[in-house]
């Protein structure tokens, strides 16, 4: 079976008046069908750049990318992208904001927009639909946009940070409410997050970036226990604070490497 996202030799520079940045350099990865891998690293490793040129809304200076075997030339409704504000039209009601990707693709359909309604409710939004984004907290919108991207069905789902503008505690609910969500439908996701506690909660692989170029400096395989327990509670399993401290070490000795 072919990997759902597959990167080879992937190089992008960034180009000024005067010079270029080289924010990754001949990266290679593959990520397979029904994964949870998260990117973390040290600021200028190029994480965004790299989850941007999977979403096809940058072209790579070098290399290919490839989604489901096909290689990548420009946003795709195979590919959903969540980002860190949830982007939601205040003049929409929550409904209407969740069927929006439907809208856009042609794909609206009765029973599209049901299963759109069914979604609501699983994250906990039933009787919401026709309140307006002003009414709802920065936790429930954010929920909406999620719904909102994985109602278009994709195949694969890349989070910028959605959780980091959240309190502790909804950040918690949503892990847990995103990962059973996704594990329950078989999407593969690819995060990019600073907190090295959920990107270890909530992956099946951990891939650390070093920067200046970025480029893959370690990859971490979670533990099966800690992959198959919600969020929440894999961070009391034995040998998660281990392999947090570890990850944390080896970040360190990559930001000071990449100075």
């Amino acid at each position: 079976m072919l990997p759902v996202v597959q990167l080879k030799g992937v190089t992008h520079a960034y180009l000024g008046d005067r010079e270029a940045s080289l924010a990754i350099e001949d990266l290679s990865l593959e990520v397979e069908k029904g994964e949870f891998v998260s990117l973390v690293g040290p600021s200028g490793c190029g994480k965004t750049t790299l989850l941007s040129i999977i979403a096809g809304l940058l072209k790579p200076s070098l290399g290919e990318v490839s989604v489901s075997g096909r290689l990548i030339q420009g946003p795709s409704p195979e590919v959903g992208y969540m980002l860190q504000q949830d982007y939601l039209f205040p003049w929409r009601t929550i409904l209407d904001n969740a069927l929006l990707g439907l809208e856009l693709t042609g794909n609206l359909t009765a029973e599209a927009r049901q299963k759109t309604v069914d979604l609501l409710a699983d994250m906990g939004l039933a009787g919401k639909e026709k309140a307006y984004p002003a009414q709802l907290s920065g936790g429930m919108r954010q929920r909406v946009a999620l719904v909102r991207t994985l109602a278009t069905n994709p195949g694969l789902l890349l989070l910028d940070e959605p959780f980091s503008a959240l309190d502790y505690q909804i950040k918690l609910q949503l892990e847990d409410l995103v990962s059973e969500t996704l594990r329950r439908r078989g999407t593969t996701a690819v995060l990019v997050t600073h907190d090295l506690s959920e990107a270890i909660a909530v992956s099946s692989r951990v891939i650390l970036l070093q920067p200046n170029p970025g480029r893959i400096r370690k990859i971490f395989e979670v533990p099966e226990e800690i992959r198959s327990t919600p969020p929440l509670y894999a961070r009391d399993l034995q040998g998660f604070a281990e392999l947090f401290h570890e990850l944390w070490k080896e970040m360190e000795l990559a930001g000071r490497e990449g100075q």
